[in-house]
């Protein structure tokens, strides 16, 4: 069975930057094995975990397991959060626009299509809806060639905006994975959101694998 917890703002902050200690507690807090997590940079880097902690601290930007009691994690606040299950594991992915673009959802399916086996569900966590997502236009025309002319959208304002929950769908079936349903907006004072209030504080999406005869969630 994979388990998987997305955090709101009540959980406190798992910005990577803040003292060690605290944050290994607030870990704990949640799954108290060692963490999988990446300084992640907006690339489509994709690493398999197979031991509780690998990797931690090292550049990128998805993590993929097929090991049983192994917490992989990435952190957000606008950017997507999104999960893969397949028959016999998981992979969890930081997509924002920029990793979108060079491929994400496509290195985490194609990982854990090697170690894991076929698709079996998406859950995506919190993130930037279009209303409160103002878009740059020369960058959201490489967004529409790559993922079509639903991911472009218009901020509250009317201003041009990314959908990227939808552009977080199409990407995963692109990849072969189910379309994700639409989450919560960061924008909600439940979440951490960078563009709309300056927050320093992140979200966090963890998931592992235990063994139970449950099935993948």
């Amino acid at each position: 069975m994979a388990c998987l917890k997305f955090s709101v703002a009540d959980d406190g902050d798992f910005q990577v930057a803040d003292p060690a200690v605290d944050l290994d507690d607030r870990r704990r807090a949640v799954i108290d094995i060692p963490w999988s997590w990446l300084r992640q940079v907006h690339g489509s880097r994709v690493v398999e975990v197979t031991t509780p902690g690998d990797y931690a601290g090292e550049a990128g930007d998805g993590l993929a397991t097929a090991s049983t009691g192994a917490p992989i994690s990435v952190t957000t606040a606008d950017c997507a959060p999104v999960v893969l299950v397949a028959e016999r594991g998981v992979a969890v992915l930081h997509a924002g626009w920029r990793g979108l673009l060079e491929g994400i959802v496509a290195e985490g399916a194609s990982l854990l299509e090697r170690i894991a086996g076929g698709p079996v569900a998406t859950r995506l966590g919190p993130c930037i809806h279009p209303l409160a997502y103002e878009f740059g236009s020369a960058e959201l025309a490489m967004m529409v060639d790559r993922f079509g002319t639903t991911v472009a959208s218009q901020t509250v304002d009317h201003r041009p905006a990314l959908d990227m929950p939808e552009a977080v769908a199409v990407a995963c079936e692109q990849a072969g994975y189910p379309r994700p349903d639409v989450p919560p907006c960061t924008s909600s004072p439940n979440y951490f959101s960078h563009r709309t209030r300056t927050d320093r504080g992140r979200q966090v999406a963890v998931t592992w694998l235990e063994n139970t005869n449950d099935g993948a969630f």
